[in-house]
């Protein structure tokens, strides 16, 4: 795999003794400062759960589409539920999939005082018509999850924090899956399936239906390729993990350009982020660290918040205009005299 645009890095190194972990650690830390995405192996999700998930998310897309719009987005507050082809934005423009986002199952907050981020807790909307998707996609996120702790262990102990560093600031994770299919382009030019971002929260375990590439990654100003590897997760840091270490590590532009037609593709993002009224204090790193620290990315059109619900909310306010209008009205408009 030395062909491959990303690093690979293999997560059960941490359970081979101190010598493999410490390389883990290691490997861990130079793949997020110098790239901020990589190839996670060894994660112990198995090839039948992989193939549960695909098959849901076939099922899902080929539901008819009044059962698909039964849960569409725009009926939920929470930004949960189904996005059509096109019902959704990337800078501005429109991205070329569909999609259903899932989030913790709560209650919804009834405080007009609170924080605007409150308005993103609330109860997911499930197809009728396919009872076994919550089932499915229970299992992926519990499995997920684990691999997510283990990992911001081993971001900790390599950035010279304690071990339990990121475990005692996330308080109550907020998570989203987002289950996303690609429909087939027949334009003669590359078209935007997502367009460039970054990620606003702090650690995406992204898995992509074997054989079907279109995702790229910015590297020193050049967009290239990231296929998928059998058995492996992509994996990248966002905007809040670059907050608090001050720019040591980076989160990175990436893109999907959608796929020909007839060909489609099904990717399922999981988001592992803290709690919405978390902030993750800077870390104090190590003087052979803190040397290489480059500083937060300054952009007037993204600031990225300390708080996550903020920044998680300006992405759903910008991703999704259409429910952001029809619930969230004064939001925008208080952006909008700010």
């Amino acid at each position: 795999m030395s062909d491959l645009n990303l690093p690979v890095l293999d997560l059960s190194l941490l359970d081979q003794g101190p010598d493999a972990a410490a390389r883990f650690r290691d490997e861990l830390r130079a793949a997020t400062h110098d790239v901020g995405f990589f190839y996670l192996t060894g994660t112990g999700v198995s090839p039948e759960l992989e193939a549960k998930l695909l098959q849901a998310a076939k099922d899902f897309f080929a539901l008819p589409e009044a059962e698909k719009l039964a849960i569409e987005n725009v009926t939920s507050p929470h930004f949960r539920g189904y996005t059509r082809v096109g019902g959704e934005r990337t800078q501005g423009r429109v991205d070329w999939r569909e999609q259903i986002d899932i989030g913790p199952e709560r209650a919804a907050i009834d405080d007009p005082d609170g924080p605007g981020y409150n308005r993103l807790v609330g109860p997911n909307l499930w197809p009728a018509a396919q009872p076994e998707l919550k089932e499915v996609v229970t299992e992926w996120h519990d499995h997920l999850t684990g691999v997510a702790r283990k990992l911001l262990r081993a971001w900790a102990l390599a950035l010279g924090a304690e071990e339990q560093y990121f475990d005692r600031h996330f308080g109550d994770p907020q998570t989203l899956i987002k289950i996303v299919r690609y429909p087939g382009k027949d334009d003669p030019t590359p078209q935007q399936g997502v367009g460039a971002h970054k990620d606003s929260g702090v650690l995406t375990l992204l898995w992509v239906e074997p054989g079907k590439g279109g995702l790229q990654v910015e590297r020193d100003g050049e967009w290239v390729d990231a296929p998928p590897v059998p058995g492996a997760f992509v994996v990248n840091i966002g905007e809040l993990l670059e907050y608090a270490t001050q720019g040591y590590l980076t989160a990175t532009n990436h893109r999907v350009i959608s796929p020909k037609f007839p060909d489609e593709r099904i990717s399922v993002p999981f988001f592992f982020n803290p709690a919405l009224d978390a902030r993750l204090p800077i870390i104090e790193l190590p003087e052979e660290l803190a040397s290489e620290v480059r500083g937060v990315t300054d952009d007037p059109t993204n600031p990225i918040h300390a708080t996550y619900g903020e920044n998680a909310l300006k992405s759903r306010l910008r991703a999704h205009p259409d429910v952001a209008e029809r619930w969230h009205a004064d939001l925008l408009a208080a952006r909008t005299a700010s």
